[in-house]
């Protein structure tokens, strides 16, 4: 699942993933507490207050922690051939790091490889005819000459600049708002399948993430 490092600190990445209000700044704070987040994801709750979480979080920690098995999440990734990138991963996207609010983990499903030569294209989903052929050569000339092209699988311009991608031989990358066991709209299913093999699915979202309105803004 993870590259870099071990899959027992990943797993406890995961766990922690899952719990609401759990993001990067805190994180930080528990991973440099405990230097490591093993030790974090069996800390008391005045532990959890001693690495400078405030009440809240504690709490909202201590409630899910019995709820949730890392080992039966791990396992859950590997059946839907889903890889977890936490940000000390080799293979966790270097430029995705240098953003104000870079996800603590990241999941893939297909192929990151060095995209570092990338761009995004997209745009409305009820797109024009004239703006679907602008999105397709946009998009393949770009596939044509080695350029990863990076959308978010939606009706319209997104999945134009996929296809286009794709038909041109080229690498691309879909990312969603919602959970990796899960493809949105669902009518692109096929196209999520075409895209694993020339590229990769992301999200930041744990497994089973319905697709709500408010993830979609923090995706892009």
């Amino acid at each position: 699942m993870s590259f870099g490092e071990s899959m027992d600190e990943t797993k406890y990445w995961v766990g922690f993933n899952l719990i609401p209000g759990i993001g990067r700044v805190k994180f930080s704070l528990l991973e440099n507490y405990f230097s490591g987040l093993e030790g974090a994801w069996n800390a008391s709750s005045t532990e959890l207050k001693m690495a400078g979480l405030d009440t809240k979080s504690v709490q909202s920690i201590i409630a899910r922690r019995p709820q949730i098995c890392p080992d039966a999440e791990i396992e859950k990734l590997g059946r839907y051939k889903v890889k977890a990138l936490t940000w000390r991963d080799s293979a966790y996207p270097a430029r995705l790091k240098e953003i104000y609010d870079p996800p603590p983990v990241l999941y893939v499903r297909g192929s990151l490889v060095t995209d570092e030569c990338s761009i995004a294209v997209v745009g409305t989903r009820r797109a024009s005819i004239y703006g679907r052929q602008v999105s397709e050569e946009i998009a393949g000339e770009l596939a044509r000459n080695g350029v990863t092209v990076v959308s978010g699988l939606a009706k319209g311009v997104d999945s134009e600049a996929h296809r286009a991608a794709l038909k041109a031989g080229g690498r691309t990358i879909a990312v969603l708002g919602c959970g990796l066991d899960i493809v949105y709209p669902s009518d692109h299913v096929k196209l999520a399948q075409e895209i694993m093999k020339q590229g990769a699915l992301v999200s930041e979202y744990p497994l089973g993430t319905r697709p709500r309105a408010d993830n979609f803004p923090r995706r892009n």
